[in-house]
């Protein structure tokens, strides 16, 4: 593959209101290309993306095509950065009025060095925000689709849709399948803003010449056109891969868009590493329904925060787990105590988990396009409910990754934890449980087959618990096995039992009933048993009478 860098525009507001600023404080970059300007942590915006694409392993060739008026000035940082000389190209132009175009600058690299392969094309003068991200993730992704590469952001809360490229991405093929150039307000909700950073297979070079004898005004030769020409009217098959950072200094900027800009990014790279992320998930309780969630039938379950699992995430120069002091030992007092601990607690604890999480979450993330940083980190955990652990860890990995809810929602989310433990550890487990550690507090599951067949969920819908009595939980402090009670249930249901049919059918009954319910303060307590595990859940309707109940067991 080839790497060409764009720095031909003319940044004439930016270069103009640095040489009349007054302060003073800008006087040392007057006349220098807006490339070249400090980026964050100091060094030049241009050396960040020659640093990036700097690897013979990745790109046999890395080409700079720049304008006449600035030719010098990188000629001279190409000498100074070990960048050779001969792959700057000059596209002869000199002012804003006999540019060429970003898309014919493009063609003129490609036509003057007659290139034949595959080819990145970046703009070299773009601020990003994420100083460390995976190019070689990005090139592995193009290679998987049979298209081109359109790389985009979630624009921030601040940023309008109007100033960017904006793309509506299918989140199941990812493939873009509209491109506004700079919508009015309505057009579109998409908030993906497409940036000057794409990948284009060598068949498809053909495109750009006939996209240019198509649009001779040099007003009409941006990227923002050409996307929309070729994915829009030309269908050609465009994919989308989503960089979790920022983008700025897009196209004509001024001098308080670059001094913002800069602060923010700057800011956000030295708070980042100091603080640790630190995420709990939750136990839950299962009121109605269960175990109806492995069956298509429906639950209403709620999360309780007595038991839970804590996951702390710290940025290191090495990924690091690390093992729990209790739950995963590895020097025992005996063979005896060996054996004792092994019989009771079983062979493994929480650090597979955490293991397969970042094995799977990875993986998620290369097959939804999604390019992460190439920060590492340490872990750690500690819990009383081991089964917790994936769904704080996966909090954890979104928070330091910036992925978002749109990256990855909610009923994804719950599919993901449940995939994470019974695909990849093989550990017995329902969705039921995982779809309250996602949405916490009192929730309402259908697992109806149509809507899991063809999404992939159920619908959950939240609750409102403050009207609800209080709730007391007994359990067991050694309790049983429910994988095991609950072994060949699933073989006698798809064998079409009709005891376990009707009884699934029943239980989805009933948690429609207790949804709609209107509690009746008529018993001291309303007794179930939320699950197998050897425990039992309690409304407390009458608290005296409760307590005289709880007394007389005792």
């Amino acid at each position: 593959m080839i790497c060409i860098l764009l720095v031909a525009g003319h940044g004439t507001i930016l270069e103009t209101q640095i040489k009349s600023d007054v302060t003073g404080l800008f006087a040392h970059l007057t006349g220098v290309p807006k490339a070249l300007l400090p980026g964050v942590g100091g060094k030049k915006i241009l050396d960040f993306w020659w640093e990036t694409v700097n690897t013979r392993q990745l790109f046999s060739e890395v080409y700079l095509v720049t304008n006449a008026d600035k030719y010098k000035h990188y000629e001279r940082w190409a000498t100074a950065n070990d960048f050779p000389v001969e792959n700057v190209v000059n596209d002869g132009s000199t002012t804003l009025d006999d540019r060429l175009g970003a898309v014919a600058d493009l063609e003129l690299a490609i036509r003057s060095r007659q290139l034949q392969d595959d080819i990145m094309v970046i703009a070299g003068d773009m601020l990003c925000a994420d100083q460390n991200f995976d190019i070689a993730q990005v090139i592995r992704f193009f290679r998987s689709k049979p298209g081109e590469l359109a790389i985009y952001y979630e624009l921030e809360s601040g940023e309008k849709s109007y100033t960017r490229g904006i793309v509506e991405v299918c989140p199941n093929t990812h493939r873009v399948m509209r491109f506004f150039e700079k919508p009015q307000e309505g057009v579109t909700a998409s908030r993906l803003a497409s940036v000057v950073f794409y990948c284009l297979s060598r068949e498809s070079l053909l495109y750009i010449s006939e996209f240019l004898i198509q649009h001779p005004d040099v007003n009409d030769r941006t990227f923002g056109t050409f996307w929309e020409w070729l994915i829009n009217e030309e269908k050609v098959p465009v994919y989308g891969m989503k960089l979790p950072t920022g983008f700025q200094l897009i196209g004509q900027v001024g001098l308080s868009d670059y001094t913002k800009w800069l602060a923010h990014y700057s800011s956000k790279q030295q708070l980042s590493p100091s603080k640790p992320i630190t995420c709990r998930s939750f136990a839950r309780v299962g009121l109605m329904g269960n175990p109806s969630d492995g069956f298509n039938g429906k639950t209403i379950a709620m999360s309780i925060a007595n038991f839970w699992a804590e996951v702390t995430l710290m940025e290191s120069q090495t990924l690091v787990l690390l093992p729990h002091p209790l739950n995963d030992p590895t020097e025992f007092g005996s063979l005896q105590d060996l054996f004792r601990i092994s019989r009771k607690e079983g062979y493994l604890g929480g650090l597979r988990l955490l293991q397969a999480t970042c094995k799977k979450f990875y993986q998620f993330c290369s097959e939804q396009g999604i390019a992460l940083s190439k920060q590492n980190f340490t872990l750690k955990y500690d819990t009383n409910i081991p089964r917790a652990i994936v769904s704080a860890t996966l909090k954890c990995l979104m928070k330091f990754y910036n992925i978002t809810d749109n990256d990855l929602p909610k009923p994804i989310r719950a599919n993901f934890i449940l995939n994470v433990e019974t695909d990849e550890l093989f550990i017995t487990a329902g969705l039921q449980d995982r779809v309250v550690q996602v949405y916490e507090g009192l929730v309402y599951m259908d697992f109806n087959k149509q809507l899991m067949d063809e999404r992939g969920y159920g619908e959950y819908i939240p609750l409102d618990m403050s009207d609800l009595p209080w709730f007391w939980l007994a359990y067991l402090g050694n309790p049983s096995d429910s994988g095991r009670i609950h072994s060949n249930v699933r073989q006698r249901w798809l064998n079409g039992e009709s005891a376990v049919v009707e009884a699934m059918k029943s239980f989805a009954e009933l948690t429609d009933q207790a949804r709609n319910v209107t509690s009746r303060k008529q018993f001291g307590s309303a007794v179930k048993l939320p699950g197998s595990g050897g425990a039992v859940v309690g409304l407390c309707m009458d608290t005296e009478r409760l307590v005289w109940w709880i007394l007389f067991l005792i």
